[in-house]
């Protein structure tokens, strides 16, 4: 059968972290919405989650963080930094955040995915199709409508009141819309791993060396959920050199986890993730608009990239029905999403692409500056407390002023050090 239309109020393309966040929220206000994805169904990578206290904060608006079960997440409250070879350089412990996201939560890979898709599927108000792509926007002149999407042999039109573009960095939504990205593959990704640890391990560890980075995080189940920078495009040559090369590779960073990583002896226990940003010179258009990585991919280094997208479903969710009620899909109006989202965005891609320059390093004077800034947080609550908060998605500003960038790097005195911020976080 061809030709079929139907219509919906919110058209959502694309079922991933803002996406299906974004159904649900909409779903739960009792609006109409339907939200196609182009995989046949949920997600089954490799890839674990981690959950940041905004993020919990989103999961607990859809009444969903009591209810992620207990045998597939771990909370964890202390990140050690350290060198390569072990020697410790700063801890943040996320038990100085106010409670109740006084924590981070690491799920087994795309469990909160999955209660988030499971209860899409309970909703009455919300379809979701699987197998369907999106293949070109409907317009009335400027104003987006709708969409064509293409379900099996089947062509469908699907007229809407707003079509959001949740699909990605390489968004087709976003190329339709002929808004122009700046998108940029960094030259490093990670090899992922999900390993059964024959060690207690509690806290998570994150190395960093000449070009070296190595995070380890606990995760339910007794297993350790690990990410490897490696080169882009490098990941077939890594397998290449054999299990044992990447066992000894790792085990020179941190002796004391060798039986951990003994438990890696199969390749199928790998994956890798490819790194990129996305800058855009506006989110939002006439009856459309986009979220998440279509709008602003950014460094993992940030630890907010999903987190983000999510908080973007929520934003856009408690602006949507006003905009229904007056039946206003201007740009104009969407814009007001932007507006609120925009300068957090910012500042989190700025921060990670500085994160880049001195974490990713292999220039001696920037790895030495990089270790002194981590051993000033250590000792400095105030400036630890702020790079806490940005972690932890409560900060809409930068952490750091041109004076505390100084103070950071060890060349002034901090008056405020002993005094960490307790208060409301801008």
């Amino acid at each position: 059968m061809a030709g079929t239309m139907i219509e919906t109020d919110i058209a959502v393309v694309g079922a991933g972290g803002g996406g299906a966040v974004l159904a649900l929220a909409l779903a739960q206000k009792g609006i109409k919405t339907l939200i196609i994805e182009q995989a046949p169904g949920p997600p089954q990578g490799l890839r674990g989650e981690i959950l940041q206290p905004n993020g919990q904060h989103v999961l607990d608006r859809l009444g969903l963080l009591n209810k992620l079960p207990g045998e597939s997440t771990r909370t964890v409250r202390k990140f050690h930094f350290c060198r390569v070879g072990g020697e410790r350089l700063c801890t943040v412990d996320y038990g100085d955040l106010p409670a109740p996201y006084n924590r981070a939560v690491v799920t087994l890979p795309n469990v909160a995915h999955h209660a988030i898709l499971d209860a899409i599927q309970a909703e009455p108000s919300v379809a979701l199709w699987y197998g369907a792509s999106f293949v070109r926007l409907v317009k009335e002149g400027t104003q987006v409508t709708g969409l064509v999407a293409k379900r099996g042999d089947d062509e469908v039109t699907i007229r809407a009141k707003v079509v959001v573009g949740a699909d990605g960095a390489f968004s087709k939504v976003r190329a339709a819309l002929g808004i122009p990205a700046d998108l940029h593959l960094y030259p490093q990704g990670y090899l992922i791993a999900m390993l059964d640890s024959p060690l207690p391990v509690t806290e998570a560890k994150y190395f960093v060396g000449k070009k070296t980075i190595l995070g380890l995080f606990p995760a339910a189940g007794d297993k350790v959920y690990c990410f490897y920078m490696i080169p882009a495009g490098s990941y077939d040559q890594v397998k290449a050199q054999g299990l044992p090369a990447l066992q000894q590779a790792w085990t020179a960073i941190d002796p004391m986890l060798k039986p951990l990583f003994r438990r890696l002896t199969d390749w199928n226990q790998t994956a890798f993730m490819p790194t990129g940003r996305v800058r855009t010179p506006t989110w939002v258009a006439d009856g459309a608009l986009l979220i998440g990585d279509a709008a602003h991919a950014m460094n993992p280094h940030a630890s907010q990239g999903r987190m983000q997208a999510m908080v973007d479903a929520m934003t856009v969710a408690d602006l949507l029905p006003e905009c229904l009620a007056k039946q206003d899909f201007s740009a104009a109006t969407l814009k007001h999403y932007e507006v609120a989202r925009r300068p957090q965005v910012t500042m989190l891609q700025r921060l990670a692409d500085e994160q880049v320059l001195f974490w990713n390093t292999a220039n001696p004077v920037l790895g030495f500056l990089r270790d002194r800034v981590f051993r000033t947080l250590d000792r400095n609550p105030r400036l630890r407390y702020r790079v806490l908060t940005t972690t932890a998605g409560m900060r809409q500003t930068a952490p750091f002023s041109l004076v505390d960038r100084v103070m950071a790097a060890g060349f002034l005195p901090d008056p405020f050090a002993g005094n960490p911020e307790t208060g409301a976080v801008r």
